[in-house]
């Protein structure tokens, strides 16, 4: 399933599948079809997320699963379980696709075994984790979680297409009737809940949690010799793109002390927030991508643009070195004679996993494997968006060399056996000691 997942992708000879992309619709045909054959019913939501539903079918400790009654109180409550169908550009197969197909094959297995289940389940292929279209993250599980604001919404991409208009293509809507101009309410910054039902698809008791499987994207597993772990938090990002605007000259005519270059004062600044992270314990800060306007070899840069991420397991702390890195900005365009604009494009607090889900996924790690080692996610998660939602747990897999974001990515087979039974079995723990 991994290996022919990772065949569909808008880039022939690298694996690219982006947020609404001719990919990622070709990708929700083919996942949604392991969905069908596991016995769930299939659906794609507005903003491209592909959700695969098993209703309850069991008995729980508190008797016989209800159905209908007075009210949704007298329904079963939803477990969640998934991850994201996007990927970076040039990926691995395994970042955020292993999230949605072991769910599948375990809510299979135990089908197959004919245990039942006093609640119900959702396996969600989210369509935007990323951030690689829109320089933002999350777009599939905030729109799943009724979060999209208006801000977002008006987000454009590289070819100047908004959120909304794609999300309006997506749905057949033609632009005109994009996000931005309709169903906008002085009674909330969503928009265009109404037109596109971008409202939260559960409400917060209606769901028991969201349990996501992801491999590690680091080394300590692997340095450990285990197959899995499970998270306690995942850490807090603030993302950010930066424009630095100077005069572009003609390389050979202007001499150095009259030259206002954006990118030498560009570089100057990702120097000095390099040296900020290294003395800062625990802190990662990375610039991915940088565009000099008007390149040349013989042209002064005139303007770049660039990212800019900072994350840190303390909130605390990622603040106080963002204090210092707007400080480092202002003096670099102060001594250059530059000009710099700063736009946030992400902002998420450091998110503690749910004590009693992951206590729960540490028992079956704990039954599976003998060991159930604790780590804390660097990276972010689709966890920190589903957590304003409902609890959160999460298992790690390990991957060769901690390596991710690279088409070398690799996890073996034997640790998907590992993490597939772990999941099983907590699935079926979790149908045992349904209280409803």
């Amino acid at each position: 399933m991994v290996v022919e997942l990772g065949r569909v992708t808008d880039e022939p000879g690298r694996l690219t599948r982006t947020f609404l992309s001719p990919a990622m619709k070709r990708a929700n045909r083919l996942v949604g079809g392991w969905m069908k054959d596991a016995g769930l019913t299939v659906r794609v939501d507005a903003v491209g997320n592909l959700i695969g539903r098993l209703e309850a079918t069991g008995v729980g400790r508190t008797g016989p699963v209800r159905r209908g009654g007075a009210g949704r109180s007298a329904l079963p409550k939803t477990l969640l379980l998934g991850s994201h169908l996007d990927t970076v550009r040039d990926a691995g197969r395994f970042d955020g696709p292993l999230g949605v197909l072991l769910p599948i094959v375990a809510l299979g297995e135990l089908r197959r075994r004919g245990v039942k289940l006093p609640f119900a389940v959702e396996v969600l292929g989210f369509s935007e984790e990323e951030g690689v279209r829109f320089a933002s993250a999350y777009l599939g599980s905030k729109g799943y979680c009724g979060q999209l604001t208006a801000k977002d919404l008006a987000m454009r991409d590289a070819d100047g297409i908004t959120v909304g208009e794609a999300i309006a293509r997506w749905n057949g809507l033609p632009v005109r009737r994009s996000l931005g101009e309709v169903g906008t309410s002085s009674r909330s910054k969503r928009v265009g809940v109404n037109a596109l039902h971008l409202n939260a698809t559960h409400q917060r008791g209606e769901l028991l949690g969201y349990v996501e499987v992801h491999i590690e994207q680091g080394p300590v597993l692997e340095a450990k010799k285990l197959a899995v772990g499970v998270v306690s938090a995942i850490a807090g990002q603030s993302r950010f793109k930066l424009t630095w605007t100077g005069k572009a000259g003609h390389a050979g005519t202007t001499p150095m002390a009259l030259r206002r270059d954006a990118l030498a004062g560009a570089a100057e600044f990702i120097s000095g927030v390099e040296a900020i992270a290294r003395r800062t314990p625990g802190l990662v800060a990375t610039v991915g991508l940088l565009t000099v306007s008007r390149g040349a070899a013989n042209v002064i840069p005139g303007e770049v643009v660039h990212t800019l991420d900072v994350r840190h397991a303390r909130d605390a702390v990622r603040r106080s070195v963002l204090r210092q890195i707007g400080r480092l900005a202002t003096q670099v365009a102060n001594r250059r004679g530059l000009v710099r604009r700063w736009q946030r494009t992400q902002e998420n607090t450091a998110v503690a996993c749910s004590p009693a889900l992951t206590a729960q996924l540490a028992r079956s790690v704990a039954a599976v494997q003998g060991k159930s080692p604790s780590l804390v996610s660097g990276a972010g998660h689709d966890g920190v968006v589903m957590a304003a939602l409902c609890p959160v747990a999460m298992l790690f897999v390990r991957c060769r060399a901690g390596l991710s974001h690279h088409p070398d990515e690799y996890a073996a087979p034997k640790d998907f056996a590992v993490a597939l039974a772990v999941l099983t079995d907590f699935v079926e723990r979790l149908a045992k000691d349904y209280r409803g």
